[in-house]
């Protein structure tokens, strides 16, 4: 007989709801909840492994007398007031992930004798968003019109992404939390997140965004990294939040894709031109065209809608993609040289690196031949 167990029925209306589902709705899919919130039947304890995989929930916090409470280890700013400061299960779990990977990799940096990274928080006390922008610029080797010497934006991307990497700063590019594919990120909810380390810093950038937006969230999370604050966004439609910092971060940003002296040079209100010159998609320069009142409010939300329509209609649907490719954006290359090294150097066990990337065995194996 298979054996069944207690749990409060309180934490299990708590997870259910905390997972994003309504109860009526959940119940009507998964119709044995009912009778264990009633109280009239207990789980089995494989029942219970399978529900608390739905509702992405650890087993042993059912078992709890009552709710943990959860609350974001960073600030998370939303361009509109409503949620302020509150995300989906989703966004939270993938905090914590990256949290985890941030706390081994900083830690292992430390062990190894590498030295802190000067960037961190070196601009906290700079309220010039020209000089902070010259700053980022600077230690990451690039000139004013770096991106004048790519082809398209594209490749502008893909080259401030492998720079920024080079320099220690993780960067993840990932649309659903960790690699499961049935719990996307919404990008109104979460375009991305910074969280600052003096070692190990990590962006992380919703690749189910726009890759023009891309771009921006990448520039945008640099700023905090200078201004030593770790912090999440929606960032909807480009726009900050009404936080002191996010404003100037979104003033930085701005600032070091499209310096206000070269714009005004070639500015012809012609917003597919100037963003072929400055090697950035057109919504960056549809945005910096409103920072510089060369476009009104309204102008620029309806360029932004017609152009992320077009954009997503261009893209049309994903046909998956090679999974060791993806993994590559998700994981980071330079996190996952980081593992290899502390593996083969005894300084890791297999099963913590499997844990940390989220592969094991001969999936493990093949990725880090395929990036050798």
């Amino acid at each position: 007989m298979a054996v069944r167990v207690n749990v409060n029925e309180n934490m299990l209306t708590w997870a259910i709801t905390r997972a994003g589902f309504d109860i009526s709705d959940f119940i009507e899919t998964y119709p044995n909840a009912q009778s264990w919130i009633e109280g009239t039947k207990q789980p089995t304890v494989k029942q219970l492994e399978d529900f608390s995989k739905k509702v992405h929930l650890p087993f042993g916090f059912l078992f709890l007398s009552e709710p943990p409470k959860e609350e974001l280890p960073i600030p998370y700013f939303r361009s509109q007031e409503s949620g302020q400061g509150t995300v989906s299960i989703n966004v939270y779990d993938t905090i914590q992930l990256i949290l985890q990977r941030q706390a081994w990799l900083s830690e292992y940096l430390q062990d190894s004798g590498f030295d802190s990274l000067p960037f961190i928080g070196s601009s906290k006390n700079s309220t010039n968003h020209i000089e902070v922008a010259n700053s980022i610029r600077h230690y990451l080797g690039l000139t004013e019109n770096w991106a004048s010497d790519l082809n398209t934006w594209h490749e502008a991307l893909n080259h401030l992404s492998e720079v920024v990497e080079d320099k220690g700063i993780i960067t993840v590019f990932n649309g659903v939390v960790d690699n499961n594919p049935y719990r996307p990120l919404s990008v109104d909810e979460c375009r991305g997140f910074v969280l600052v380390d003096d070692f190990a810093p990590f962006m992380f950038i919703n690749n189910k965004d726009s890759k023009s937006a891309q771009m921006f969230t990448v520039a945008h999370e640099l700023a905090h990294l200078w201004t030593g604050q770790s912090a999440g966004f929606d960032f909807r439609k480009l726009q900050p939040a009404d936080d002191p910092n996010e404003k100037l971060c979104d003033k930085i940003a701005a600032e070091f894709l499209v310096p206000e002296n070269s714009f005004n040079e070639v500015w012809n209100n012609n917003i597919k031109s100037v963003a072929r010159r400055f090697k950035v998609s057109e919504i960056v320069i549809a945005r910096r065209a409103f920072d510089l009142k060369k476009l009104s409010k309204q102008q620029f939300f309806d360029f932004y809608d017609e152009y992320i329509n077009r954009e997503f209609t261009k893209k049309g649907k994903s046909s998956g993609g090679d999974f060791y490719a993806t993994a590559r954006k998700r994981i980071s290359i330079t996190f996952a040289a980081h593992i290899e090294n502390a593996v083969k150097s005894g300084q890791l066990l297999y099963r913590d690196a499997y844990k940390l990337t989220s592969m094991k065995g001969d999936t493990f194996n093949k990725f880090f031949t395929k990036i050798a």
